[in-house]
């Protein structure tokens, strides 16, 4: 599934519009109402590709000169989240905007430790396998977000690490 946010040459700003404008069309379609300050919030998230706190967003908010208190924010988040269209990092109790928020679907995160970005990755074969390793120990899986932190094709060097083939 293409990602929005993996690619170091994209046009941020066009980035920031399609995910709004999607969130505009999926909230229609559902009959879910994304208020300015909904809008706002998920504008806020999208704003860079680095998880993004509650706190840090209200702040955002009053330097708009709008006065916001913070169960408001996260009440505006729930519902960003209740309709796909952010993801929580649980690791860093943060906030990014989903890629891909027409299908539901679990939270896969490469998380860079140096430069602070989140890419999501959708790859059927790693859920699939987490789910079956789940039932053979008898485990039925509620929510699943998973979070790899690294190095991103950046900081790492340019090139993407290659896994190493011997165990440490």
């Amino acid at each position: 599934m293409p990602d929005r946010r993996s690619a170091d040459d994209h046009d941020h700003a066009t980035c920031i519009e399609d995910a709004l404008a999607e969130a505009e069309t999926i909230c229609a379609e559902r009959g879910a109402r994304l208020t300015e300050l909904r809008r706002r919030v998920l504008e806020l998230v999208w704003t860079s590709h680095e998880p993004v706190g509650a706190y840090d967003i209200l702040s955002r908010l009053g330097g708009d000169g709008r006065r916001a208190a913070p169960p408001t924010v996260y009440r505006a988040l729930e519902f960003l989240l209740e309709q796909g269209l952010v993801h929580r990092i649980e690791s860093l109790n943060a906030f990014i905007g989903c890629a891909s928020p027409k299908a539901p679907h679990s939270g896969q995160f490469l998380l860079c430790t140096a430069c602070g970005t989140a890419t999501e990755i959708a790859d059927a074969g790693i859920q699939a396998a987490l789910v079956k390793a789940a039932g053979l120990a008898g485990f039925r899986p509620g929510h699943v977000t998973i979070e790899v932190k690294g190095l991103c094709r950046r900081c790492a060097g340019g090139a993407a690490a290659e896994p190493h083939a011997h165990a440490h």
